[in-house]
């Protein structure tokens, strides 16, 4: 572990946990997350301010992916996700669960809805030609 990830008895809101070890990239979406039913603690529906420690079990939703973890370690920083990972171990079966379905949604070609987006410069250039020649 790192100097900033503590052992013991250390405690930290769900909310900050869940944002430090990289499952949402800002704390309002994760206190969107737990507001929304999309996390559990032991089982139980729970409120952003409640404490995590060392021991406790986390079964989070996200879009179709679902981890179901147990929290190792505590840190007060968002951290790089290499040292993110250190924070939780994830039981096997929701490991190997995860993997399938992004495996299967990658096989039948699927993306995240939206991900297209604005058209980028190539793009647009690309555009522009096209409806330069169809006003010809």
């Amino acid at each position: 572990m790192s100097a900033h990830t503590e052992n013991g008895n250390a405690e930290l809101r769900l909310d900050k946990w869940l944002w430090a070890a990289r499952f949402f990239k800002t704390r309002q979406l994760a206190v969107a997350a737990i507001n929304g039913g999309k996390v559990q603690v032991n089982g139980q529906r729970t409120k952003p301010g409640k404490t995590v420690q060392a021991g406790t079990r986390l079964i989070i939703h996200k879009g179709a992916l679902e981890w179901d973890l147990v929290v190792e370690g505590i840190s007060r920083q968002r951290r790089p996700a290499s040292e993110a990972a250190l924070l939780y171990t994830e039981s096997e079966a929701s490991r190997l669960r995860r993997q399938a379905l992004v495996r299967e949604r990658r096989e039948r070609g699927d993306t995240v809805p939206g991900a297209r987006g604005r058209p980028n410069k190539r793009d647009r250039r690309m555009i522009q030609r096209f409806t330069r020649k169809a006003d010809d």
